[in-house]
């Protein structure tokens, strides 16, 4: 398919063509030229490649090929041609323009971004929509560095080698799709000159119990006339169809905007426009009848294609280039009304619609708005983007990333479940501008684990504080995946690690002279792209004392509060990550009452703390209790001394020591 049949606002100039060479070439170039002048550009390559042979093109000549290729989609032959046009002298400065387009296209974003900036340089009148284009070059890199945002795949048995397919939409538990494939008695005048192919028409296809689809089978000529049939819409019983059809329109002066607008062996083709026009078809038995015209189609003054149903069938989107719009092509859409008729066309909004082209709208059964778009950032083409709301009312608009998007044109998606699977078109991998059909599974949101390892250490004032600690080894697992991912942080203790959101990761780390440490974190689907994830490391020395933190008792008490429960439970992962290591946990009091209270208080205390170690699943044969009382101060606090609240606190501690 050349997707732009189906937005036919293109504004194209022709070139004048110089005096072409004599004999054979200059038959070709003959012929090519006047197959290019009624947009069979498929035919009119043919010519210009056997002239080529003969000739080194001029300037004219070589414009007409690149421009050829790119309206066939042929990027990288476009590429090819536009690199010789840039270079001869006279050239127009939008070839700057195309030969960027082409290379992005193709996935060369800096030398995109290079031609862009001299395009701007030549036409500065360009330069806001320059900067646009080159910032999405540095987005399209970044997207795909990070962790893809699906599986995507072509989908065996619906795409025909060598043919357009696209654009599925759920039709009951089959499919509707366009295909330019064709039939065994197709003749010249069933074939549309600017690709090449025949003309676009309507299939459908089953999918059996295993989920392999069945043979397409074209839908019956009441749907199917002779011009282009394309892009189809229908509601959950399958009685109505909505589709777009092509009609001849004759023109008044005006260059032709259509690209569709070629008409096999009529002489006066020149004279006329096709434009693009909504039908609706009912079913009556397996019979469609009553094809009757969209009440708001106009094809003397605009074109209105490609339908999209609301899952309760009482919004129709559509895309129109009627006036009032953003530009190019806007989605519109018509609210059902009493009678069954559809109300008057509105504009979806600026949140959506840009001076540039919008088409190929579809809503899910969650009422999510999905369009392709070229005026949005994105990789290259068309790309698909989503957006909450309704009617005019949107927000949240966003690139479906990669590798949903690609460089080349991606549009026509549907899901088959809500959010997460489905099928989309795209010719991403076509060397000859044809688009097929693909099946993509949507990937939870990628995020970044920031890993910290940094070590518990105590300063001169005796106090408990947190450093760096570098070089830690890391290794990261994440549920229902059998490897993990091993990683070493930096001389800050840092680490950035891809993730995906909505999964529980466990981390264990490992530093010679430190015991491991390990941690387990359950990433929320609505969590921020950056979670935090810190392991807190000790040295691994004998008989050194290591103080835990908000170990705090209420007055003359030896139960376990809450707040001292959570941290016992780090020292509860330390020892289960570490099993072969003995600890003594002791407890110690400040200098105030006597010392036989403060023994007994402080050994009851750090019982209660062994025995909560134990109820937590650590051997007790591991841990020994240790009451210190008062013996151990850490400070001048004695008894007799005036000391704050806070130096006093700083003896009442909980430590443990390896034995």
């Amino acid at each position: 398919m050349n997707y732009r049949y189906l937005l036919p606002f293109f504004l194209f100039a022709a070139a004048t063509i110089a005096s072409a060479p004599q004999g054979q070439a200059q038959s070709a170039l003959r012929k090519g030229n006047k197959y290019f002048e009624h947009n069979d550009f498929a035919l009119a390559l043919a010519q210009y490649e056997l002239a080529a042979a003969k000739r080194t093109p001029d300037l004219p000549t070589a414009q007409r090929i690149a421009d050829a290729y790119r309206l066939t989609q042929r990027s990288q032959e476009a590429e090819n041609w536009y690199a010789k046009v840039v270079a001869m002298p006279g050239r127009d400065p939008m070839n700057l323009y195309y030969y960027a387009e082409a290379l992005r296209s193709n996935g060369n974003y800096e030398h995109a971004k290079e031609q862009y900036m001299r395009w701007t340089e030549e036409m500065p009148q360009q330069a806001d929509r320059a900067q646009e284009l080159m910032q999405a070059t540095d987005q399209a890199r970044k997207w795909m560095n990070k962790l893809p945002l699906a599986e995507v795949t072509r989908v065996q048995g619906l795409n025909a080698e060598g043919a357009s397919d696209f654009s599925p939409v759920p039709y009951g538990n089959d499919i509707i799709f366009s295909s330019d494939r064709g039939g065994a008695a197709n003749t010249e005048e069933e074939t549309f000159g600017w690709t090449g192919r025949p003309y676009l028409k309507l299939y459908t296809a089953q999918k059996d119990a295993e989920g392999n689809w069945g043979a397409p089978v074209a839908l019956p000529a009441a749907v199917n006339t002779t011009y282009h049939n394309a892009t189809a819409s229908a509601p959950a019983d399958g009685n109505e169809l909505y589709f777009t059809k092509t009609k001849l329109v004759r023109k008044d002066g005006a260059e032709n905007p259509d690209p569709t607008s070629w008409v096999s062996g009529k002489s006066e083709a020149e004279e006329y426009v096709n434009r693009l026009e909504i039908y609706v078809a009912r079913k009556a038995g397996d019979a469609w009848s009553e094809v009757q015209p969209f009440a708001y189609n106009k094809v003397e003054e605009y074109s209105v294609a490609h339908p999209a149903l609301s899952p309760d069938g009482q919004l129709l989107y559509f895309v129109s280039d009627m006036p009032g719009g953003s530009g190019g092509t806007d989605i519109y859409y018509s609210v059902r009304q009493a009678d069954g008729s559809w109300g008057q066309p509105v504009n979806a909004g600026s949140t959506i619609n840009t001076p540039w082209r919008e088409s190929f709208p579809y809503v899910d059964a969650d009422g999510r708005l999905f369009f392709s778009s070229e005026g949005h950032t994105g990789m290259g083409g068309l790309d698909i983007f989503r957006a909450e709301g309704q009617h005019a009312a949107w927000s949240g608009v966003r690139n479906m990333g990669y590798p949903v998007n690609s460089s080349k044109n991606d549009f026509g998606i549907m899901f088959d479940s809500v959010g997460v699977t489905g099928l989309l078109s795209s010719n991403r991998d076509a060397a000859n501008g044809t688009d097929d059909i693909y099946r993509f599974t949507i990937l939870n949101e990628p995020m970044v684990l920031a890993i910290s390892t940094v070590e518990r250490i105590q300063n001169k004032q005796k106090r408990t504080e947190r450093v760096p600690l570098p070089n830690v080894r890391v290794a990261v697992k994440q549920e229902s995946v059998t490897d993990s991912t091993v990683v070493t942080t930096n001389a800050a203790g840092k680490y950035f690690l891809d993730a995906r959101k909505g999964y529980t990761y466990t981390f264990l780390g490992s530093k010679t002279g430190y015991l491991s440490q390990s941690e387990q974190v359950q990433v929320p689907k609505t969590a921020p792209d950056t979670v935090q994830v810190t392991l807190l490391f000790y040295k691994s020395e004998i008989n050194r004392a290591i103080v835990l933190e908000n170990i705090y008792y209420d007055l003359d008490k030896w139960d376990i509060r809450p707040d001292a429960a959570r941290e016992l439970d780090k020292l509860v992962k330390v020892l289960k990550t570490n099993p072969g290591i003995k600890i003594e946990l002791s407890s110690h009091t400040d200098s105030r009452e006597s010392q036989q209270y403060n023994q007994q208080l402080s050994e009851r205390r750090a019982q209660a703390a062994v025995d909560y170690l134990v109820s937590r699943g650590i051997s007790r044969s591991r841990l020994t209790a240790k009451g210190y009382g008062k013996t151990r101060l850490i400070n001048h606090c004695a008894d007799g001394v005036e000391c704050s609240e806070e130096e006093h606190q700083l003896n009442r501690r909980t430590e443990f020591m390896i034995k």
